[in-house]
């Protein structure tokens, strides 16, 4: 790989790199092992650089070369569970005040009008810029700044 499609590379990843580990995380819901995840995705998708022609695709790329790796993991884990007459006397982690919380967000966006739930997502959930929101929802940056600014003083109110 040359010097151009190096730093190509990197700028991608400094760009995508957020979005990419939130997603990561959803897969695996262990925050260590989101960046493992997709360190090993970037790692697949910068030998596959030179290959890939369509650069608007790279996020769906890396986004199937995380859910391929996470798969093959889980598939080699299994073949370390072994059935025991005595179980483990380690604690099993508890996640329901993480599901309450997601179901909680979702329940307050749901009350949002659909321009700002989209601006909101776009915002926070795809880590957009304004600029990018604006393009997508076709609307001005300032436009992008008031809804975003509405709808977050709205889920204040509510929650």
């Amino acid at each position: 790989m040359n010097a151009t499609r190096h730093e190509e590379f990197r700028e991608y990843v400094v760009e995508r790199g957020p979005v990419l580990l939130r997603a990561a995380t959803q897969l695996t819901s262990d925050r260590a092992e989101a960046e493992d995840l997709l360190q090993a995705a970037l790692a697949k998708t910068y030998l596959a650089w030179d290959r890939i022609e369509d650069r608007s695709a790279l996020d769906g790329y890396v986004r199937r070369a995380m859910v391929n790796t996470q798969i093959s993991w889980w598939r080699r884990r299994k073949l370390d569970v072994y059935p025991t007459d005595q179980l483990p006397e380690r604690p099993v982690e508890d996640h329901t005040d993480r599901s309450e919380m997601h179901d909680a967000l979702g329940r307050a966006l749901s009350r949002l009008p659909e321009r700002q739930r989209l601006a909101v997502m776009l915002r926070y959930y795809e880590d957009m810029s304004e600029r990018e929101i604006a393009e997508v929802l076709g609307v001005s940056v300032g436009t992008v700044k008031s809804t975003v600014s509405r709808a977050m003083a709205r889920l204040r109110e509510l929650y």
